[in-house]
């Protein structure tokens, strides 16, 4: 059973409109002891990080996903800011994030997008981006994930955000995207994924890649 973490945040019906169209069994969940017999998690945002951060705190279950994706190692997905509140901290906010994946959330730059030099790309400078980041983009994996199985080639997805994950490790990079530099628009460490995307915004992309997650 896939649990979507209602905290007030996200648009929890469509991510259970596509698993119900799909045949598969997921559930939104608001409090803590809905959490029991589930064996996923998809952990929606939208917002501010901060804002974020206090509805999960406020909702009672941070304890209870602390315990089953730390040490119950139940796989977990987040999505637009749930993707951010994994990291330990934001450039949007002051609060700590839930620090599951190492690494800082960052703004992009307007004059040069991505200011982690790992991704910035060589003609980034000098180039005025519109922020948010909005609309559709190619999203390039790059390792192998049971996540991405089938959408390795020409995957394209809905963006909309100013920030973007910053990982400490670039080993936890699951896959990029382009906008003024290379981002890491999907991370991965053991049974935790986080995707800067809307999969449920996405089409047949999304659709795909929901599924496989309730497959994994």
């Amino acid at each position: 059973m896939i649990a979507i973490i209602d905290y007030g945040l996200g648009n929890v019906k469509a991510f259970a409109n596509v698993y119900k169209n799909l045949n598969l069994p997921a559930i939104i969940v608001k409090r803590p002891n809905e959490l029991k017999n589930v064996s996923k998690i998809i952990l929606p945002g939208v917002g501010a990080f901060d804002y974020a951060m206090q509805k999960l705190d406020q909702s009672g279950m941070r304890q209870f996903l602390d315990e089953m994706v730390i040490e119950r190692n139940v796989p977990v997905l987040g999505i637009c800011v749930g993707m951010q509140m994994l990291a330990s901290s934001s450039d949007e906010g002051k609060l700590p994030g839930l620090g599951w994946i190492e690494g800082e959330v960052l703004k992009f730059s307007q004059e040069s997008g991505v200011r982690s030099i790992e991704y910035r790309r060589e003609d980034g400078g000098g180039k005025s981006l519109s922020l948010p980041h909005m609309g559709w983009n190619d999203v390039k994996a790059t390792k192998k994930s049971k996540l991405f199985e089938g959408l390795e080639q020409d995957a394209r997805f809905y963006f909309l955000h100013s920030y973007y994950f910053h990982v400490q490790n670039n080993d936890d990079v699951l896959a990029v995207t382009d906008y003024g530099g290379e981002f890491a628009c999907a991370v991965n460490s053991g049974n935790i994924f986080g995707i800067q995307f809307h999969p449920e915004k996405s089409h047949q992309c999304g659709i795909q890649l929901l599924a496989n997650f309730a497959k994994m």
